[in-house]
């Protein structure tokens, strides 16, 4: 199983990567949606798993353009933006799913397995 996860904070990918591959996934981490991009478009990824204030985005461009590209690999949000609104537009932009931050470890993985059927 294997994870895109972006996000721009370098302490967070590397916890959120730790967690994640202890648990057996492999963990594909870049701060770059542009390179998100990229690599997802080569395909083979189970979860997006994306900070939705990424690069000051606050219209969740990222994901909208990922779930265009891949209509079918579950997204996941694991963000600090935690009003109503900025929830509820993640979800509309074609999220299955999103985690406040911060999280403990077993939410995070719970709400994976959840959404990666493992």
């Amino acid at each position: 199983m294997r994870i895109l996860h972006v996000e721009d904070d370098e302490d967070t990918r590397t916890l959120v990567a730790f967690i994640l591959e202890g648990e057996g996934w492999e963990v594909v981490s870049l701060e770059d949606p542009g390179a998100a991009i990229k690599v997802a478009a080569a395909g083979g990824f189970d979860l997006y798993l994306l900070d939705n204030r990424i690069d000051g985005d606050r219209d969740n461009a990222l994901c909208l353009e990922l779930r265009s590209l891949d209509p079918h690999t579950p997204i996941l949000f694991y963000s600090g933006a935690v009003f109503p609104s900025e929830i509820e537009s993640a979800l509309a932009s074609g999220a299955q799913g999103y985690l406040a931050k911060p999280c403990t470890p077993e939410a995070l993985v719970k709400e994976v397995s959840r959404l990666t059927g493992m």
